[in-house]
């Protein structure tokens, strides 16, 4: 395709990306399901460019800033308090999902070698970071649940990829070796803690030199693919680094970045990742005619691969299910024989963790890097993407409900400080340092209207923090005023500039100075 049908392309893409997720939000349909149905039936418009998906570019250019966003607004004390429970699902489940799913296409498919067929789980196994970010998105979860699924979306693609590189090894020259595999599974993940770690020390130690904006948010967004990229040259989980890179960022920005840099690059990064995140979808549901034309058509997916691909989709789910359960059983027993550590999740909890196992991207570009000649290779193209489908579809539509259904309880401990509280400790320590520089070295009170100001704000947060639903109740009225005085101020900005009465460099900073004001508003005045 020639370049300029290619920008035309994508272009009507990002159109198309604007009405779904119009036409989701109408009708109550999770943003990532509307997003593949479109992608599907555009496949089909005839006459429109085939656009086919290189699957290393797709890992590179999707994969790290994704999981960069995922690591970055992960909590990561929970993280680390739930890290057992994150690791069981990201390797322990991804391990059993794969040999699950190898022993079923074995039995249903016995002239494929068993090497592919444990390729075929590799593929299809790992939950994908960037379905679960979609379809969990507004969707409330306690605490825990939300750790784990979070967690797991960030590091079983690492999983996936090992197990699917042995299996394409083993199948394709026959010798495979569990010990070794195991060995490079612990150097690699191992090797991408490490090159997270370096990239992060440089790019703390670059951003700390720079004063401009602008390369500070360059800096830190080139961040993610400097990770993958580097963890991948040197032949370590460039998933790992990603994510390690992710978490130190999440973690020291906030005493990194400056405030400027920190609103700007936020809103920077929101639109990027929503982009990325919704071409995704649309590019998966678009290479539908791709993967078809591979296999002949519809009808040879109906004629000879029906039944395998219904196989691996049901078993990746109940593998799932029984993981989750199997592991929740275990705890149970754990506690009642006196492990106070071990705490189980519950039926309801467990329901909603298993069900949210969606598969995504990395599926897909795995599956398009298949030797040709691998055995098996169109069925596993086309289970791949039945999964994604299925997954996406069914799971992913459906999570939003079974939540609300099932209604699982946060049974975590809440944080010994409410918003409120930490609210009264801030204005405490600012007040503090008002008093302090308030007056001259002689005792002279040089600054009267600050002192008064600051006190007057801890006495006002006081307040709030002893009642704070009583106290917003009546303050909402209080901003819509204020909020309603800074509409009338644009207004009048607006006019005396159409009236020729101001130059532009006056109403671009006014207009900002008026925009922080409610931005300001809107945050403190919350819903």
């Amino acid at each position: 395709m020639p370049p300029v049908e290619t920008f035309e392309l994508v272009l009507l893409l990002l159109a198309v990306i604007v009405a779904l997720h119009w036409v989701a939000q109408r009708i109550g349909l999770p943003p990532a399901t509307a997003l593949l149905i479109g992608g599907g039936a555009l496949a089909f418009v005839p006459n429109l460019p085939p656009l086919a998906l290189d699957p290393g570019l797709t890992l590179v250019l999707f994969l790290p800033p994704l999981l960069m966003d995922g690591a970055y607004f992960t909590a990561f004390g929970r993280f680390r308090r739930h890290l057992p429970g994150i690791l069981s699902l990201a390797v322990g489940a991804v391990v059993f999902t794969t040999f699950a799913v190898g022993v079923v296409t074995h039995w249903l498919v016995p002239g494929l070698p068993w090497a592919a067929c444990f390729a075929l789980g590799a593929i299809v196994s790992p939950p994908d970071a960037v379905s679960a970010r979609a379809v969990l998105h507004g969707v409330k979860l306690p605490r825990r649940l939300s750790a784990l699924i979070e967690g797991e979306s960030l590091l079983n693609d690492a999983t996936g990829l090992v197990l699917f590189r042995f299996a394409v090894v083993a199948t394709m020259s026959g010798m495979f070796d569990a010990g070794a595999a195991a060995a490079n599974f612990v150097f690699l993940a191992l090797g991408g803690i490490a090159v997270g770690l370096a990239i992060s020390a440089a790019w703390i130690f670059v951003v700390k030199r720079l004063r401009e904006q602008t390369l500070i948010i360059l800096a830190t967004t080139f961040m993610c693919w400097a990770a993958y990229i580097a963890g991948e040259a040197i032949h370590v989980s460039g998933v790992i680094a990603t994510v390690v890179a992710g978490l130190v960022l999440g973690w020291y920005q906030h005493v990194i970045l400056p405030a400027p840099a920190r609103l700007r690059g936020s809103s920077f990064w929101h639109t990027m990742v929503f982009v990325l995140e919704a071409l995704v979808f649309i590019l998966i549901g678009f290479s539908l005619r791709g993967v078809l034309d591979r296999v002949s058509g519809i009808g040879a997916v109906t004629a000879t691969m029906a039944i395998p691909i219904l196989g691996v989709v049901l078993t990746i789910v109940v593998a799932r299910f029984v993981w989750v359960f199997g592991s929740d059983g275990l705890l149970v027993l754990l506690r009642r024989a006196g492990l106070k550590r071990a705490r189980p999740l519950g039926a309801r909890q467990a329901t909603v963790l298993s069900w949210a196992g969606m598969r995504g991207v990395v599926t897909l570009a795995v599956a398009l890097t298949l030797p040709a000649a691998m055995p098996g290779r169109d069925l596993m193209l086309v289970a791949a993407f039945a999964a994604i489908f299925a997954t996406v579809m069914v799971q992913g539509a459906s999570l939003g409900w079974l939540i609300r259904r099932v209604a699982p309880a946060d049974a975590d401990p809440p944080a010994p400080m409410s918003l409120a509280e930490s609210e009264l400790a801030i204005a405490r320590a600012r007040a503090a340092a008002v008093e302090a520089n308030a007056y001259a070295p002689d005792g002279t009170l040089i600054h009267p209207q600050l002192l008064a100001e600051y006190r007057r704000r801890l006495e006002i947060t006081e307040r709030y923090a002893k009642d704070a639903d009583t106290f917003m109740a009546g303050i909402r009225t209080h901003f819509d005023v204020v909020l309603a005085s800074i509409a009338a101020g644009r207004a009048e900005l607006v006019r005396i500039h159409r009236a020729g009465l101001i130059e532009d460099e006056v109403l671009h900073e006014l207009e900002r100075d008026l925009d922080v004001e409610e931005m300001g508003i809107i945050l403190q005045r919350g819903a």
